[in-house]
Formats: structure tokens, sequence, C-alpha cells
């Protein structure tokens, strides 16, 4: 997701009581893997009492657990009771689970969420479906000169980055406009949103993660801070006129270029951006985007200085307003398709996008303006109509950025199954990052001969760890996987994650699974 690492997840499930530190029993459900025989290995070689703790756990774990052992390890390493977890893997076209535990635990699954919101839009949309950016005229145009108002009207279009603004603007310049001597008016009514706080969620307002949707959404609202070390200072600027005062007080350091994030302190005090902290020398020139702007003061300070790169000029305002009754439609300018726009929402788990959606999804059911009712309600109802709908669902906003947001890795498992079987499976699927080699998964198993072999969502909120997806059987068959931790300690769930997929990879197929090999890969036949 953009990293929600900061944000906190309230209504944690307690530890049980008779563990302080939440160490439990892991009791599953396996038909596949057998039963697990023996308890693990002891975590600990040397002695002392947290070695002797764990191993006597691992003993006491009932003859019946049937969680794989690397998987139930690791867990218990963690210190991340059975209770807090929800797993479920399947052949992609035989319902029986080769492993389930926990499936029916209504539980947070942070970005995994966004599986949800952008399956539903391709089924209800279309692969090919766009947003519409469009644009009105109030004057006379004359010799390049525009005599009166532009106005840019938002459609709910999520991919409209500053260079594709750029290209909006150049579209406008090629209907004969160099000039506007009158106001440039920002048209959000497509969407209404009250305002919000971006520091509400967890106290990091200016991270990417937290920008607030719009109508007429630019760059994802955020603003690019472009730094670099020159010699024994730190030079930085925002890449937009005029956003903000800058008051940079960064020192350069020699330190090596590991976690340079994390040294910046970006803080706004009273309406200037101030930078503190260090700067390592060896990071040479960085770019940290930055949600700095209410989206309407954003899309203006984009249009000005993307305006005058293209050689335009505007002598009026910039304000927000819709279009009066006299304006004419000079352009409509259409987003990349939704097939696109649902690979860089799963891919990069891009909060704002995905909200977009969410919204739009409630305009196209029940007509604008959109609202959060309304995207709720187009999703449950689709989820009923698709007889996927089940009682522990909670939505709010589609992204997964929430606290309240509850689904089970049985119903998860449901969804990747219908995708399997629908037209838009395919676009569906190349949207979820591959194991090892892009978006939030690059860095998952790396140098592992599983790489490449499978393609997940990933979720992670402080509290919480999810993961849910397709691999590949040992026989080329895809099965699904779904696996959610909600805990204080999940963000040790790593390795329990890994452990699975590796099981999950290398388990036969289900003695009951179909035959049919015209299905073996689970997708809709053309």
């Amino acid at each position: 997701m953009g990293k929600a690492e900061t944000a906190t997840l309230n209504g944690i499930l307690p530890f049980p009581p008779f563990c302080k530190g939440g160490l439990g029993g892991f009791r599953g459900r396996s038909v596949a893997a057998g039963r697990v025989k023996s308890p693990p290995t002891p975590l600990c070689k040397k002695g002392g009492v947290k070695a002797a703790f764990l191993v006597a756990l691992l003993l006491a774990l009932p003859a019946h657990a049937e969680l794989p052992p690397a998987v139930a390890q690791a867990l218990v390493q963690a210190g991340i009771p059975d209770t807090h977890v929800g797993i479920l893997v399947r052949d992609i076209d035989n319902p029986e689970p080769l492993l389930a535990h926990g499936e029916n635990r209504s539980l947070n699954p942070a970005s995994v969420m966004k599986v949800v919101t952008t399956l539903a839009a391709l089924d209800m949309l279309g692969p090919a479906h766009g947003f519409k950016t469009r644009v009105w005229v109030e004057g006379d145009i004359k010799d390049g000169v525009l005599t009166g108002n532009l106005i840019l009207q938002g459609g709910g279009d999520p991919g409209l980055t500053q260079e594709r603004f750029w290209l909006l603007l150049r579209e406008i310049r090629a209907r004969g406009i160099g000039e506007i001597h009158g106001d440039v008016i920002l048209d959000n009514s497509f969407h209404e949103l009250e305002s919000v706080d971006p520091a509400a969620f967890d106290q990091a307002p200016l991270r990417p993660y937290n920008a607030p949707p719009a109508a007429l959404l630019a760059n994802f609202n955020t603003l690019n801070l472009r730094l670099g070390a020159m010699e024994d200072s730190v030079q930085a600027r925002i890449e937009a006129d005029d956003a903000l005062p800058l008051d940079n007080r960064l020192e350069a350091t020699d330190a090596p270029c590991n976690g340079w994030r994390e040294q910046l302190g970006v803080t706004m005090e009273e309406g200037r951006l101030v930078l503190a902290g260090r700067y390592p020398k060896a990071c040479g020139e960085q770019v940290h985007p930055l949600n700095l702007l209410s989206p309407e003061a954003t899309a203006a300070v984009l249009f000005r200085t993307l305006w005058r790169e293209t050689g335009g000029r505007h002598t009026g305002r910039i304000r927000p307003c819709a279009p009066g009754p006299d304006a004419r439609l000079l352009l409509e300018f259409d987003s990349p398709p939704l097939s696109s726009l649902v690979r860089d929402i799963n891919k990069h788990s891009n909060n704002v996008m995905a909200k977009m959606l969410f919204l739009n999804l409630g305009a196209a059911r029940y007509g604008a303006p959109a609202t959060w009712n309304k995207g709720i309600r187009a999703l449950r109802s689709w989820l009923t109509e698709k007889d996927l709908m089940s009682e522990e669902i909670v939505l709010e906003n589609g992204s997964g950025l929430s606290r309240i947001e509850r689904i089970s890795a049985a119903t998860l498992a449901r969804l990747l199954a219908y995708a399997a079987n629908r037209p838009a499976y395919y676009e569906f699927a190349a949207s979820l990052p591959a194991l090892g080699l892009e978006g939030t998964q690059k860095g998952r198993l790396n140098g592992s001969p599983l790489v490449g072999q499978s393609w997940l969502k990933s979720g992670s909120l402080n509290g919480t760890r999810g993961l849910a997806g397709y691999v590949l059987a040992p026989d080329g068959r895809r099965r699904i996987l779904v696996m959610l931790v909600n805990h204080g300690n999940a963000a040790a769930a790593g390795k329990a994650q890994n452990a699975l997929l590796e099981w999950a990879m290398a388990m036969p197929a289900n003695p009951t699974a179909a035959q049919d090999n015209s299905s073996a890969e689970g997708v809709f036949q053309y």
C-alpha cells in the first residue's frame, strides 16, 4: 500500500488469558497434507527459560494439529497464537481445501481488501472501461486567446498522473488556446465528500497513502520533494512552482544510503515545509513524494507549473466551482483503461486509487455524485448478486486503509475462485504482483527457485498482515492461497507467510480434484 506501517489497528483480538506473550496451540484441518506426527524442531539451540518454554509449548501441540510444521513453528517463534490467524489453501478447480485453519474468522485484511474492489470493478465495468476528465470553456477563443473561463471537470480518473496532466494541457493547447484571460475553474462535483484530516488515521498526514480522493485528483494528490547532496550541503526543492515555502535544515552525512527516508524529519509548520534530520551523501539525488495540500490546491499548483511548461499564459485566478449554463465542451480526456488502473492499484498498493475506484463503482450503479455510502452499497450488491456475500464482511473505503474493514480467508478464497472463471480473469491475475519480481512482492523470497511462480496481493498495517492470490502447484495447476494475521506481533509473520507459500507450491494436488485438463489453470475459456 502505500505503506501504512505506522498505522495502528484497533480492535485486535486479545491474547489468550493463559499466555501473556500471546503464544497458543495451532489447530486446523488439512485434506492432502496429512497430520503432523511429531512436534516441530525446537527453535533455540541454547538452553534457557525462553527455549525451554518454546520447546514445552511445541510438545504440547495436540496430536491432531495440522498446520504445516514450518508454518506452525514460524508462528510460535513470532509469538502469534492460532486464534489470530485465518488460512485457506485450495486447488483453483476444487473447492475442497488442502489446508483450512480459522478460515471463517472475520479479520482485518489491510490492503488485501483491494482484491475485492478491483475484482468487482473489472467484473462490473469491464477491463476496457475508462473515466473522463472534461474541459469546458466559457467565453470566446480568438487568435489563441480564451477570453473567459476554462473549466477542468473531474470524472474520477484515478490515473491522472503529472505526466498525463501535462498531456491534458497539451490537448487544450492543440485546440487553439495559448492564453487564458479569465479564471481556471476546478470542478470536483462528481464526488460528494466531506473534507478529512489527513492526520486522522495515523498522525502521518504527509505520507502519500493518506492522500484524500477527489473527482479531479492530480498526481495522486502528491508533490515531489527532490533531494540531492552537494559536498557538505543538501539541496532540496519541490517540483512545482510556488507550492510552499521550504525551510531546509537537512545535514549531509557520510553514512551509507540505507533507510534514508526514516532519517528525514518532514513537517508542516505555519504554512512552511520544514526539513530536518540527516541525508546521506551516498544517496545522490532522490525523489520523495508528499501529500502536502488539498486536492484542489494540488491541482492548482500543478496546473500553473505545467501550463507554463507548455508555453501557456494565464492572467486570472484558479478556483473551485462548476460549469455555468453557458459553458461549451472543449474536449474529453480519457483515463487509461481499467485493466491498467487495476494493475497500478494492486502492484503498488495505491490507496487513493483504490478509494476512487470504490467511489466510482457507487456512482456507476446509483448515479452521481459518488459517495462512500453508494460505494458500500454497490459492492455489497455485487457480492450478493454473485453469491459471494458473507456476514463477516465489513466495508468502509475499499482500500484496506481502515480500522474497521473485515473479511475472512474463506470469503477471499471464494472471490479468487470466482475470478478464475470470469472473462476478466487474465487482467485481474496479471494485476497481482509476481513473487520476487515486482511491486510489493519484489523483495519476497529473492533468490528462491519459487520466484515468479506466485501472484499475490499483500497487506500491512500495525497489527495486521495479509496475503492472498494464486500460486503454481508442482503439476503446473494454479491454486489459491489466503493468509490473514491480526495480532500485535503481526509484523513478525513474514516467515510464516513464506513457509506457507513454500508448502502450498510443493504439495501434490488434492486427490479429489477434477481431472478435466481443460480447466487446469482455472481460467475462463473464450
